[in-house]
């Protein structure tokens, strides 16, 4: 498609403008754009930064998401596993780690986890009565320092104990 405004190159950017109940779509070359005042990206990979880092770019191997790549295990793709957010079996895991490390930056911020530790239910008595008193020490020593909100957690995590 071309340029809307020059109507000689090829268009490399939408510009989409939406004024009341209007909304208007512009498909500009790389120069129109850069008349209007919209920063293409361009402009920074002339720079000497720039050449260097589209130089690292290249030499470096990052891996493509490759949507053929199968598991030998459970036959599941990397398309599967993107389309029903689900992996086949515990070498999808291995298989398709990298894909799910970037997966997990973008979706969490990090691939490291960083939550509480899983402890299942019904554990042991001496765990849940050392808990316990845990907890009671805890709700102590909030009242005494007057942190009521703490002191209110304390409790409700007390009675869900006992």
């Amino acid at each position: 498609m071309r340029c809307d405004h020059c109507k000689k190159r090829e268009h490399v950017i939408e510009l989409t403008q939406v004024e009341h109940d209007t909304k208007i779509t512009l498909h500009l070359c790389e120069q129109c754009a850069q008349e209007k005042g919209i920063d293409t990206g361009s402009a920074i990979l002339k720079t000497p930064l720039g050449t260097f880092l589209s130089a690292l770019g290249k030499e470096a191997t990052l891996p493509v998401p490759a949507d053929g790549l199968q598991c030998a295990s459970c036959g599941a793709t990397l398309k599967d596993v993107r389309d029903n957010g689900r992996l086949g079996c515990s070498q999808c895991y291995q298989l398709f780690e990298v894909h799910l490390r970037d997966l997990l930056r973008r979706l969490h911020g990090s691939s490291v986890h960083m939550g509480e530790r899983y402890a299942p239910p019904g554990g042991s008595e001496a765990d849940s009565m050392g808990r316990l008193l845990e907890l009671r020490e805890k709700l102590r020593r909030a009242v005494e320092s007057e942190n009521f909100e703490l002191a209110a957690e304390l409790r409700d995590r007390i009675r869900v104990l006992e």
